[in-house]
């Protein structure tokens, strides 16, 4: 419900700041009083694009601000995905500075224009004659039979399904454009892993394959070198051992007459042991030594394997090697895995589409239950607002595959007059019917549903007499579900509001302003009263004013 509005600085609107009550209000001022201006400031509120040619005075900013209550439209999930605060009273807020940028807030929390829209739609709707989009709007045709058969639950779990049928399917396209990369790649993974696998590969075996042929390679020089070192260790006279036994001797004859000359001795009986291992040491390994040019080729054409192998998988190592392989064994896993998910994952779409067309039957089943109801009701409105041969049909162009709305998309068609045929609503009804067309539709749900504030603007276009009072009645009616205003210069319908605006004009020589007041009921007598009779009252008309203000 609209509970506030003030506007600051725009169009002819130098300043207005008014409540709204429940019911019915009615909205009336002479013709370019600066009623669409008034209509023109809550559709910035909904979210309308806005440009300096808004501002009044072009040197200062313009602010529209608009109090809803919002307590009974399930807004709180919608207000806490986005992070605002919830309250019952909220408040929302669009600025137009002098640049002719524009700002807007919901609660004092700044928000982009999509957001205030979508928040803004479910709470105030304004339809005019050249309203042309939401009666032809599959989505709003698709919402009022569902509104009228009760479908908001049924509806609410067939989305649930839908989302995780979409879901399902998603992911097992991505799973077979998985499949399709794999198998282009899976033999040529599965070689690469063989050939791995068939060379029996043993950690740190490079290494010592390579230290084996350096010892090969190298035969003649080792033991050449080997020999004289032999050499120079054992000569029986110049051989170093054969000299440190002379020496080791001659030290232990003096070791006793100092500790000093005693370690000096142990010291040399240390090197003389220590040697003595070492030739020995040099004698076993120059024996091992030998000349295997068979054994130098196997080293080679293994070692060549194994560089090969490095190379073909861009590593450096036979470490990396390793790695290499254990990344191509989990990719082959991870393709066998692969086929699995795809085996699992299709069961549960094919499981998940069966859940969604049954509850897409049932969907169904509800709408088309009510199609003739629907039929009836919108059509004895109409006759009562003076289309006696209007017909609406509504058609269901069912799909095979459910969609976003089942198997279901509903049409309404709809002809004003005798012997036309039954076409779209968007095509065939002009401008005053289409607004009575939504006045027999909104009637109609109002019944079962808590509906948003809805403005009628002039609805009563092309009307007068009986058809302008059951116009009126209707809205009267409707206000008892929802708050409802209506933009008017009927009578009839004036004198049905339960509260009456007056949008008028005031000019002076510097400026000319708009503004809006709330009438008493004097004050509407004389306002309907001009509406009866121009702006020369006569007694007849105040006499009517009263009549229609008390009936």
């Amino acid at each position: 419900m609209l509970q506030h509005l003030y506007i600051q600085n725009y169009a002819l609107i130098e300043s207005l700041d008014i409540d709204f009550n429940e019911g019915f209000t009615v909205i009336t001022g002479e013709t370019g009083a600066g009623k669409s201006i008034l209509l023109g400031a809550l559709n910035l509120i909904l979210g309308k694009r806005a440009d300096i040619a808004s501002l009044k005075d072009k040197s200062k900013k313009c602010i529209v601000e608009a109090t809803f209550k919002i307590k009974d439209y399930g807004l709180k999930p919608l207000f806490e995905q986005n992070d605002l605060d919830y309250e019952d009273q909220t408040i929302f807020r669009r600025e137009i500075n002098v640049g002719g940028k524009s700002r807007a807030f919901i609660n004092d929390t700044p928000v982009n224009l999509n957001l205030i829209k979508n928040i803004g739609d479910r709470l105030i709707n304004i339809h005019s004659q050249d309203d042309q989009i939401s009666l032809g709007d599959s989505a709003f045709q698709m919402a009022v039979v569902d509104s009228v058969a009760g479908a908001g639950e049924l509806n609410l779990k067939y989305k649930k399904q839908y989302k995780l049928f979409i879901q399902l399917r998603s992911r097992l396209d991505a799973l077979y454009e998985q499949q399709k990369q794999a198998s282009d790649e899976k033999d040529y993974l599965q070689f690469l892993f063989d050939e791995l696998e068939e060379t029996q590969m043993k950690s740190g075996e490079q290494e010592q394959l390579e230290e084996e042929q350096e010892l090969l390679n190298h035969t003649e020089e080792i033991k050449g070198t080997l020999y004289k070192a032999n050499q120079n260790l054992n000569d029986d006279e110049e051989g170093i051992l054969q000299n440190l036994a002379t020496l080791k001797s001659n030290i232990e004859k003096i070791s006793g007459y100092s500790p000093t000359l005693s370690d000096i001795a142990s010291r040399v009986n240390s090197a003389f042991i220590e040697l003595s291992d070492l030739s020995d040491e040099i004698e076993k390994f120059s024996d091992s030594v030998h000349h295997n040019p068979g054994r130098a080729d196997e080293i080679q054409a293994r070692l060549d394997t194994l560089y090969n192998l490095q190379n073909k998988h861009r590593v450096n190592s036979l470490e990396a090697l390793f790695a290499a392989k254990n990344e191509i064994e989990t990719k082959l896993n991870g393709i066998q895995n692969l086929d699995e998910e795809i085996n699992s994952v299709s069961l549960s779409l094919k499981s998940s589409e069966e859940a969604l067309k049954q509850q897409a039957e049932v969907l169904t089943k509800r709408r088309e239950g009510v199609f003739k109801p629907i039929q009836e009701s919108v059509e004895a409105t109409l006759k009562s607002l003076g289309m006696p041969h209007a017909q609406i049909a509504l058609k269901n162009q069912k799909q095979e595959i459910p969609g976003v709305n089942g198997f279901d998309h509903i049409i309404f068609q709809f002809n004003a007059n005798k012997g036309q045929e039954l076409q779209d609503v968007a095509k065939v009804a002009s401008g005053g019917e289409k607004s009575r067309l939504m006045l027999a539709i909104k009637s109609l749900i109002s019944q079962k549903n808590l509906l948003p504030t809805i403005i009628f603007d002039e609805i009563d276009a092309g009307v007068s007499g009986a058809v302008a009072e059951k116009t009126g009645q209707i809205l009267a009616e409707l206000s008892k579900n929802m708050q409802v205003f209506a933009i008017t210069h009927l009578p009839q319908i004036a004198g049905l509001g339960t509260d009456h605006l007056m949008v008028y004009k005031d000019s002076t020589d510097e400026k000319t302003k708009t503004s809006l007041k709330r009438l008493n009921t004097d004050d509407r007598i004389i306002e309907i009263a001009k509406l009866l009779s121009g702006q020369e009252i006569t007694e007849a008309s105040v006499q009517s004013a009263r009549h229609l203000l008390k009936n």
